[in-house]
């Protein structure tokens, strides 16, 4: 009998009572499903008490007395927790390739989705978001030495891409912010801890299921540095294991992200105004090995997502993985809304460097490819890369590389002089002497020099697609069928649009061109675009973010496991907040006092 008396001490009924509210609470769906075990009421997202530490409320740390002058040294700044995050200006610094560049972006899109001021003033920033590439040894320098001018203007600092993800241990990293290349989706959460004084690290990857992710996700909000051209990138990483390469070390190996989220996201670059689609990654033509498609199947799906006007440009893809589909890339580049260009790096025309690169290819690959499309896409432009002074290479091998460039006279040409990238197996080969390997690159780079690939165009009516302003801001830029380069006039009426010109001058990475009056003008864009700086992908979801310190958490697909968030915090759900759920957990909490009531009465009567 003591026992059920027990049972109505107001305390234990006031638990009993409470639990119901507290379990259905954080599962919502749970009062709609049987429960066949204690455990079933306890979801995946419910606080662990080993993290109760870090949502406790009402919590007031114990004061710390400082001295008189660690007082005179911190008056001028504010505590950290007064810091209010959201309302501060960032400058954002990008080097490196179109993949890196979108990167850029989609930071730039998400800090100010959530309120901060994206600024082209380095001086007036309060915080710089520098943006790394790790090809070179001088891009690298660049990185670094940007860090150091921040340091000394005591702005904060976050880091970003290849340079602190293959390498974070490095001297010149110690204590500063890192977000990671494949977890640029939490940008605002890194951002917002460094403004508070933290520094944060984020250098996970992405994973579903244990399988590697293409990284995060497409749909985030993102501001074009251009707004007409959008830059997706459909896979990172590789297949290959170059022996030069540093990129390898921190994009990992081949993620491809789903054809129907690359359409996706496509479609909605063109409803916000989008008239050009740069595709890129690390190598286009490795695409969907890792998830059972290809290259091809990619294209034609997007081929039919263009609008008529607009233009499809194709990234980098390596020898090997473009052979397999020589007959039906040919035909993708004969589309006419695609342009009739390909980035084809071959490096070196010695199979024996090529051997030392580990490029898996030799130079008979490469001809075979260039051959095939010349003959097959007429006009085509294939852009190509060289690297100079590779560890090993003789004259003989160098003079191999001067023919094959004699022979095509690639109208685009990247010239790199070999820089040892620390960590890689080509740092540790025996290594061209530096005399030479800068001669090597100043005479390749005069015999690119000595021909003009479009003096022959002078005088041929052109279709071309207007989307920047040149750098000297006396043309705009436009691109012909083959991306071939041609200024035209800065006529506003222009820009976006596809026109018709007369080629007039011919320079050696340009054409001139002239408007035909009586020509039909091609509005690209489906809908009026994006001002510049304006944020492009907006969902509800970051529209209705909350602001100014409060945390919003990315898409469940976007997060990975973490021990700890970075912010703790918890937000309580009240039954009365949960629609549909507080009739069903009263009726819970009468039913356990009924049943009580029943038990305490049924002893009552035995006891008498």
């Amino acid at each position: 009998m003591l026992y059920f008396r027990y049972m109505l001490d107001p305390g234990f009924v006031f638990i009993c009572l409470l639990m119901p509210v507290l379990c259905f609470s954080e599962m919502p769906a749970a009062c709609d499903s049987v429960l066949e075990d204690i455990e079933d009421i306890v979801s995946a997202q419910d606080v662990k008490p080993s993290d109760w530490r870090y949502v406790r409320k009402n919590v007031f740390p114990k004061v710390r007395k400082r001295s008189s002058q660690q007082r005179t040294q911190t008056d001028d700044d504010p505590p950290h927790d007064s810091v209010i995050p959201g309302i501060q200006k960032i400058w954002i610094r990008t080097w490196g390739c179109s993949h890196n560049n979108s990167d850029g972006e989609y930071m730039a899109g998400q800090l100010a989705a959530y309120g901060y001021k994206i600024t082209d003033n380095s001086a007036e920033a309060d915080l710089w978001l520098l943006n790394s590439c790790t090809v070179k040894n001088p891009a690298e320098d660049h990185f670094r030495n940007s860090i150091k001018k921040a340091q000394e203007a005591n702005k904060k600092v976050v880091l970003a891409g290849c340079v602190p993800q293959a390498q974070p241990r490095q001297d010149y990293l110690k204590g500063l912010s890192i977000i990671g290349v494949q977890q640029i989706d939490r940008v605002v959460e890194v951002v917002e801890e460094t403004i508070k004084g933290h520094s944060v690290r984020l250098l996970g990857q992405k994973k579903d299921n244990g399988k590697r992710l293409g990284g995060a996700r497409l749909d985030l909000p993102k501001i074009r540095k251009n707004p007409l051209i959008e830059i997706i990138s459909i896979n990172t990483g590789c297949l290959n294991a170059c022996t030069y390469c540093k990129t390898k070390h921190a994009r990992g190996d081949l993620a491809s992200y789903p054809i129907e989220e690359l359409v996706d996201r496509a479609k909605q670059s063109f409803q916000e105004g989008v008239c050009e689609i740069w595709l890129t990654s690390e190598d286009t033509g490795a695409y969907g090995r890792d998830i059972g498609t290809d290259l091809p199947t990619l294209l034609w799906k997007l081929v039919e997502a263009i609008p008529e006007g607009a233009m499809l440009r194709l990234g980098m893809t390596n020898p090997p993985y473009i052979l397999e589909h020589l007959e039906e890339m040919a035909k993708i580049l004969n589309h006419p809304r695609v342009y009739a260009f390909l980035h084809i790096p071959v490096q070196s025309a010695s199979d024996s460097v090529l051997m030392d690169m580990k490029r898996e290819y030799c130079v008979a690959d490469f001809r075979q490819v260039v051959d095939f499309l010349k003959e097959k896409v007429p006009g085509i432009t294939i852009a190509t890369d060289i690297i100079c002074g590779f560890p090993g290479e003789t004259d003989e091998d160098f003079q191999e590389t001067m023919k094959l460039v004699e022979q095509y006279k690639f109208p685009s040409l990247f010239i790199n002089q070999f820089y040892p990238r620390p960590g890689t197996p080509a740092a540790k080969m025996h290594q061209v002497p530096a005399a030479v390997k800068k001669q090597r690159t100043k005479d390749l780079s005069q015999l690119f020099h000595s021909y003009n690939p479009y003096d022959h165009k002078v005088g041929e009516r052109q279709r071309v697609l207007v989307t920047e302003e040149s750098f000297d801001s006396n043309y705009y830029v436009a691109h012909n069928p083959f991306y071939e380069q041609v200024l035209v006039p800065k006529d506003p009426v222009l820009m976006g649009k596809m026109v018709e010109v007369n080629i007039y001058e011919a320079g050696k990475h340009f054409m001139k061109g002239q408007p035909v009056s009586d020509a039909r003008v091609y509005a690209a864009s489906i809908t009026r675009p994006l001002a510049k700086g304006e944020v492009s992908g907006l969902t509800e979801e970051f529209r209705h973010a909350p602001r100014n310190g409060t945390k919003w958490k990315a898409h469940p697909s976007a997060e990975i496991p973490v021990k700890a968030p970075l912010i703790p915090w918890m937000a309580l759900h009240l039954p009365w907040h949960q629609e549909g759920s507080g009739l069903k957990i009263l009726s819970v909490s009468l039913a356990l006092l009924a049943f009580l009531a029943m038990v305490y009465y049924g002893g009552i009567k035995r006891e008498l």
